[in-house]
């Protein structure tokens, strides 16, 4: 299945398209808010492994829907070293499915759905984990990057 294409901002508001990365294999990850302990884990697990993704190839983009603001806070205060897009109308996340329903202490609300996405360098998605939990995820991601990047 195609990846579906798009444009948004980094945290100095300039603009990343998708299509700018043909030709890399991209680990494009979704997650709910800067800050939190579960997306500040997952990106700084991302940031740890950069090396070994782009040893096969591979950029790491996160995409949430927090402010390029949000992001740059985030960036300096955890030392990340990955790419954060900023969605604020969260079009982006809602056309790879990642918006949706979520329940928080008895409370439902529309929110990001944590999600993963493995994209060939033709721009095609080989690979996506949805509902994704933050334990273990980022070194699965790796070895099946591994396993399809030969």
């Amino acid at each position: 299945m195609k990846a579906p294409d798009f444009c948004l901002p980094d945290y100095l508001g300039e603009e990343h398209c998708l299509r700018d990365f043909r030709g890399k294999w991209v680990v494009l990850y979704f997650y709910p808010k800067d800050n939190t302990s579960g997306c500040t884990r997952e990106a700084k697990e991302f940031t740890e492994m950069r090396n070994e993704f782009e040893k096969l190839n591979a950029v790491i983009i996160g995409i949430s829907k927090d402010s390029p603001k949000s992001h740059e806070k985030f960036i300096n205060k955890h030392e990340l070293n990955i790419l954060l897009l900023s969605d604020e109308s969260h079009e982006v996340i809602e056309k790879y499915g990642a918006w949706g329903k979520k329940k928080n202490y008895g409370r439902e609300y529309y929110g990001t759905i944590r999600s993963t996405f493995l994209i060939d360098p033709e721009g095609n998605i080989v690979k996506e984990w949805k509902k994704v939990r933050v334990a273990g995820h980022v070194e699965d991601v790796l070895k099946t990057l591994k396993e399809v990047a030969k």
